[in-house]
Order: C-alpha cells, then sequence, then structure tokens
C-alpha cells in the first residue's frame, strides 16, 4: 500500500518504458536475423564451391586420362575429352546471368561422364548443385543451377600448344537476397598437338 507522500508510475512512464524494451527487442531479432541470415549463405557458398571443385577434379581427370591414352584415348574417361571438345565455343557468356546457354555442358562426377545438356536446370531449390536419384546413386537426374562451359583458345600459328578454358559456373537464390547469388572459376586444360 502506498503512503500518502510515495508516488506509483505514471501511465507515460510505463508506456515510455514499453517502448524502449520494444526498440530493443526488435534490434535484437533484427541482428539474430541478419546473423542467421549471413550463416546461411556462408553455408550455402561452401557447399557450391564443393560443387564447382568436385566438377573441375573431374575434368582434370578426364583431360589426365586423355593425355595419358593419347592418341588412342577411345574408352573410359579419356574418350570424354573429345565430347568436350565438340561442344566447345569461342566466347564464354557473360558472368552473372543464372541461364545456362545452349553449349553448357555437366559432368557426372562419380562416373566421369559427359551428361545430356537437358540435365541443366536453372530452377533451383536451396543452392546450386548436382542431384543424384539417392546419395549413394551415380544416376545423376539433373544439375541444379550449376553448369561448365568450355571455351577454346583462338588458334595461332605456330603456337605449340592449345587449351581449353572451363568457366565453371553457380547460381542460386539466396535467403534474404533479392539478386541471386553467381560463384564461378575458370580452369585451363591444355591440349597435346
Amino acid at each position: 500500500m502506498l503512503g500518502r507522500f510515495q508516488r506509483g508510475d505514471t501511465l507515460v512512464e510505463v508506456l515510455f518504458a514499453v517502448t524502449v524494451f520494444s526498440f530493443i527487442a526488435v534490434a535484437g531479432m533484427s541482428i539474430m536475423n541478419q546473423g542467421t541470415a549471413s550463416a546461411q549463405r556462408s553455408l550455402e557458398m561452401t557447399l557450391v564451391r564443393e560443387e564447382i571443385d568436385s566438377q573441375a577434379e573431374s575434368l582434370r581427370l578426364i583431360h589426365n586420362s586423355y593425355i595419358a591414352a593419347y592418341p588412342n584415348a577411345t574408352a573410359g574417361p579419356a574418350a570424354q575429352w573429345t565430347a568436350i571438345i565438340a561442344r566447345s565455343v569461342s566466347q564464354a557468356s557473360s558472368f552473372g546471368t543464372c541461364a545456362p546457354p545452349s553449349a553448357a555442358l555437366i559432368v557426372n562426377n562419380k562416373t566421369a561422364v559427359l551428361e545430356n545438356r537437358n540435365k541443366i536446370t536453372p530452377d533451383i531449390a536451396t543452392y546450386a548443385r548436382l542431384r543424384y536419384t539417392t546419395p549413394s546413386s551415380t544416376v545423376l537426374t539433373n544439375a541444379e543451377g550449376i553448369w561448365v562451359e568450355a571455351v577454346r583458345s583462338t588458334v595461332v600459328p605456330g603456337a605449340p600448344t592449345g587449351y581449353i578454358d572451363f568457366h565453371i559456373r553457380a547460381c542460386w537464390a539466396s535467403v534474404g537476397q533479392e539478386q541471386p547469388m553467381t560463384l564461378g572459376t575458370i580452369v585451363r586444360l591444355y591440349e597435346p598437338r
């Protein structure tokens, strides 16, 4: 019970305290959401980088198999090099576009076989990746938001070697981002001549 000279909080003081608490709570939740979104983007980038590295290693395996069997590369991963060269173009598409060009290709990481172009889909559920029928399966169902562009060098008369630049690209819609995330690398492999 309050005495005659003791005062309680006025309605204005209580409303001010609730308002200050609300601002602090909203700011704290905003910071937590930003931290969660940042962690999500980091995880996505790590997983996509692993897929890109896996494509690069598959291309290196095919290339090294071709070099080892040269000029009689007719079977196994070595035979895939000829199919890749046949699909090479003279210029890569512009980086940052999420539509794979018609010359895009994808390599099955589990079999080192060049897959059909129609398995590359730009529609992505979570992040750019290769999707197999089951995790232990070697059957690639589709490549979601990841593709490779083989760009051949211009032929210079008298040059000892030519090369193929493999532009490995990934594009996906990340959480909380208006623009799609893009990631890529270039792997240069030299042709024996």
